[in-house]
């Protein structure tokens, strides 16, 4: 078989925006159409790994994957048979960290809090009842959901206006980021490697191990999905349920190409695109 000459970069959220039996048939038959192709499927994903493994056993995910919105790469042990700079084994993947740990994030939380005076309850510090209770999720994805390699999840407690301003202002000073959410927020550092984006670090070990100039396509529908779609070579855009698409999105790549579809309908339609056309986008 032909080495591929294209790495797909796929959002999971997006993906499974349409729960039910036709959608996981649909996401059923596009997984078999790209392993027919031997097309590698890099998912990404803003959740943990505890919440993404279940998936990927699911859909029989066998190839890299990205946790966090990029902040760690877990390649399987054995996927690729050369030496793979700054990674460390964890248990049956070989993990490249690009953001700091969520030890560091956890302290740098309750420190920036301190100096801008402002009132936080962080993730760690609450238990999966109470993440659950404030959350809206189930007890056990609550869990999953808590269990971050590296990051830190927090919402301010009160006045927030004038208490998160000085919290990002402070935060950039101190090298993190401190990325705005409706109530919860997401203390991380820079996602960035010696200067290497992940995508362009596991770009680099494909075509080492693959001997080529593979392309990269990135298929997203959220805003937290551009940290991928920014630095891949061509953007898929798919709307959401409601057939719209996201306006940051939008605005950040207007050239983008798009289907007419979302959810795993547009995921296969993204696909089939990407498969029948090697210089697609």
């Amino acid at each position: 078989m032909l080495a591929p000459q294209q790495i797909i970069f796929s959002a999971v959220e997006g993906l499974l925006d349409h729960p039910g039996a036709d959608s996981q048939g649909s996401i059923a038959e596009t997984m078999d159409v790209i392993t027919r192709a031997g097309a590698p499927l890099v998912l990404c994903s803003h959740s943990t790994r505890a919440q993404l493994d279940p998936i990927r056993r699911k859909l029989e995910h066998g190839h890299p994957f990205l946790t966090e919105s990029g902040g760690g790469l877990f390649i399987p042990d054995g996927y690729f048979n050369l030496h793979l700079e700054g990674a460390v084994r964890c248990g049956r993947y070989f993990c490249v960290p690009f953001a700091r740990s969520h030890s560091e994030a956890a302290t740098a939380v309750q420190e920036i809090a301190g100096e801008a005076d402002a009132n936080v309850v962080a993730f760690s510090q609450m238990s999966p009842r109470e993440i659950a209770r404030n959350t809206g999720r189930s007890t056990q994805d609550a869990e999953q959901y808590r269990q971050r390699e590296f990051s830190e999840i927090f919402f301010f407690a009160g006045e927030t206006g004038r208490s998160a301003a000085r919290f990002t202002h402070i935060a950039r000073e101190k090298g993190w980021e401190a990325i705005r959410g409706e109530p919860f927020w997401e203390l991380r550092g820079p996602l960035t490697q010696n200067g290497r984006s992940v995508v362009k670090y596991l770009m680099g070990i494909y075509r080492k191990a693959l001997h080529g100039r593979q392309r990269s396509v990135g298929v997203g529908s959220h805003a937290y999905d551009a940290y991928f779609l920014s630095v891949t070579d061509t953007a898929v855009l798919l709307p959401n349920r409601a057939g719209e698409f996201d306006q940051d999105l939008l605005a950040r790549f207007p050239l983008a190409a798009r289907t007419e579809q979302s959810g795993a309908e547009g995921w296969s339609e993204a696909v089939a695109r990407i498969l029948e056309k090697p210089q697609f986008g």
